[in-house]
């Protein structure tokens, strides 16, 4: 018993994390408050659990806001840009549901329609966590996004299953989890992300192979793998 209460032991660092991870969320809710905000919020969220993952997170409220102010301008184009997406594809799948089995249109509309909501989940995903960890330019972001987003699909299943899950239980099981909400699924995707991000860092640390560069240019990430 005293070991497992010890405050080195595996038990309890996992639970330490699971603390910072609530603390983190209530972070992330009031810095998204303003709205525009969301997107440097979230940011700065990945910034500090993808230094969990790796055991590196020391004082979390310096890191979150030093990401936060870092991160603000270019994170703030992107959610303004994923926003106003956002808003045009609900908008889309409002007249597609309205229109349902109309015509021969529906169906490939409806069939364009999924497959845009799944390459914008992909980058919802994945965008934040590329600009907590790398350099680039608004349009890079987007593009390294979908393309590791394909290239991991196993990855990309569970972090969706995480965020599902998560909503799943606060609307239908649990409500009070909502406490831990975005603050635990960023730490546990930041877990499954942080070996393909270090391989992205391998990656850009050899431009001529391909990878995500830190000057402007779009990355291939050829050669990179899911173990």
């Amino acid at each position: 018993m005293n070991s497992l209460l010890n405050p080195e032991s595996k038990l309890m660092l996992i639970f330490t994390k699971i603390a910072y991870s609530a603390y983190l969320n209530i972070l992330w809710f009031l810095c998204c408050l303003p709205v525009v905000t969301a997107g440097a919020s979230t940011t700065a969220l990945f910034y500090v659990t993808l230094k969990m993952a790796k055991d590196e997170e020391g004082n979390v409220t310096k890191s979150f806001f030093r990401a936060f102010k870092e991160n603000f301008k270019k994170a703030t184009v992107i959610w303004l840009i994923l926003l106003a997406l956002g808003i045009v594809l609900a908008v889309d799948g409002y007249i597609f549901y309205h229109m349902r089995f109309e015509n021969a249109f529906w169906a490939v509309g409806t069939a364009v329609f999924l497959v845009a909501v799944a390459a914008y989940a992909i980058v919802l995903m994945y965008i934040f966590p590329l600009l907590a960890r790398f350099e680039n330019t608004v349009r890079a972001m987007f593009l390294n996004s979908i393309m590791l987003g394909m290239r991991f699909l196993l990855c990309t299943a569970a972090m969706a299953v995480i965020y599902f899950v998560m909503a799943f239980v606060v609307i239908n099981v649990f409500t009070p989890a909502i406490v831990f909400g975005e603050g635990l699924c960023a730490l546990l995707c930041s877990h499954l992300l942080s070996n393909i991000l270090l391989l992205c860092e391998e990656k850009a640390d050899q431009p001529e192979s391909g990878g995500i560069s830190d000057d402007g240019e779009v990355a291939e990430l050829e050669g990179i793998s899911e173990d």
